[in-house]
């Protein structure tokens, strides 16, 4: 089996926390982010520290870094370890946080609501004709 470089299994991990896929995730003071990931195509577990991503995928975030981990236990005691160090430093901004997931993929055209299509939009209406109505 091929390892991977340290751009991939970072790209990797962005992919899992853009999918909403970590375990846990803490937003840190100056746009930076703590995530607790789980990887289930190798079974390896991981925390990424990075922050925002203003490339939209094509760069990773400058200082992002990742701890790799055997267990989902270890990297779990790790995580916390990190987590309340962060804390005592005062640079936990919130906890379980989804501020900017999933930000650099589109998905598509932007709904206004759901029968947006319906009562909205001139041109999917159909015009009706009253009975009353004579041509």
């Amino acid at each position: 089996m091929q390892e991977k470089s340290e751009e991939q299994i970072v790209s990797r991990l962005l992919e899992l926390e853009n999918d909403g896929q970590a375990e846990r995730r803490v937003q840190l003071t100056g746009e930076r982010f703590l995530s607790l990931l789980h990887d289930p195509d190798n079974g390896r577990s991981y925390i990424l520290r990075h922050g925002l991503d203003d490339t939209e995928g094509a760069e990773i975030p400058e200082g992002t870094e990742f701890f790799e981990y055997p267990t989902p236990d270890e990297a779990q005691r790790a995580f916390d370890q990190l987590l309340g160090e962060s804390s005592r430093a005062g640079e936990v901004v919130e906890e379980d946080s989804t501020e900017d997931i999933g930000d650099s993929e589109s998905g598509g055209a932007e709904v206004r609501d759901r029968y947006a299509d319906i009562d909205e939009d001139e041109l999917t209406q159909e015009p009706t004709i009253r009975e009353e109505e004579e041509p």
